[in-house]
């Protein structure tokens, strides 16, 4: 497709723009970048305190509960994060827009590059407290994870992108939307409440819920997205093939506008 396409062509200008992108962002603070990632670490730092010694809630099953929370948390932030950057950067670049030689295709990219750095310090730091447990990862799971993840942020910023930058209300929505999804996400509390209804099954087929367990699952219980999760797996891949198409073709008819409304 012609998006790939572009994408791998400028490869090398979206690693840098990442990069810069991500220094950018907290460039007035005497600290720099490490807010970028003090911040996430002290909000799960925050919840284990809370939910763990003080409402004492527990984990599924026998496992400890900061090795069951904080992966998915970790996760959880990385999506969050990335999807609200990526699709509110069409108007951060704004100036980039308006340039017509620059391939505006690649700008939530940008974004989505900048934030899997602190993506990627959430993970390291998910897998070294749940190695001091005694739970190692299964790395091609872990892998998997991560790709399955990326797939979809892709695919839902594709649309959202293009939408908040035509429409800037959109991005207010889309933040009380994720909002919403972060307490309907299985991430502080445990899909075995549902019971074994319609309710259950329809939670397991969202694709938040899908990440979230999957990534839960590197550190317990093994290969579950493929033994246990193999239709959510399907209805997984095919929600995000079917977001990609659709935020592709709405993309395309809406970029031709995006220098008149910014």
């Amino acid at each position: 497709m012609d998006f790939f396409k572009t994408l791998i062509k400028n490869r090398k200008l979206i690693m840098q723009l990442g990069k810069n992108d991500f220094r950018n962002r907290f460039a007035n603070t005497s600290l720099g970048a490490i807010w970028g990632f003090i911040q996430p670490f002290i909000f799960m730092l925050t919840y284990v305190i809370v939910f763990q010694y003080i409402l004492k809630t527990g984990a599924a099953g026998n496992d400890p509960y900061v090795v069951w929370y904080i992966p998915a948390m970790a996760l959880w932030l990385t999506l969050n994060d990335t999807i609200m950057n990526a699709s509110n950067s069409i108007r951060a670049y704004s100036y980039l827009v308006k340039k017509l030689v620059f391939p505006v295709d690649i700008i939530p990219t940008i974004s989505i590059v900048s934030c899997a750095v602190v993506g990627l310090f959430l993970v390291i730091i998910s897998i070294i407290v749940c190695c001091c447990f005694g739970y190692f990862p299964n790395i091609l799971m872990l892998i998997y994870v991560l790709i399955a993840a990326y797939a979809f942020i892709l695919a839902f910023t594709r649309f959202t992108s293009a939408i908040c930058a035509l429409v800037p209300d959109f991005s207010q929505l889309l933040s009380i939307v994720m909002q919403l999804i972060f307490w309907f996400t299985p991430i502080i509390w445990n899909l075995s409440m549902l019971g074994d209804g319609i309710l259950l099954s329809v939670e397991k087929c969202m694709p938040f819920t899908y990440l979230i367990t999957a990534m839960r699952q590197v550190f317990i219980d093994g290969n579950i997205v493929f033994e246990v999760y193999g239709f959510y797996t399907l209805i997984f891949w095919i929600i995000v093939v079917v977001l990609f198409v659709w935020g592709n073709s709405i993309f395309k008819r809406a970029k031709k506008d995006f220098a008149d409304v910014l």
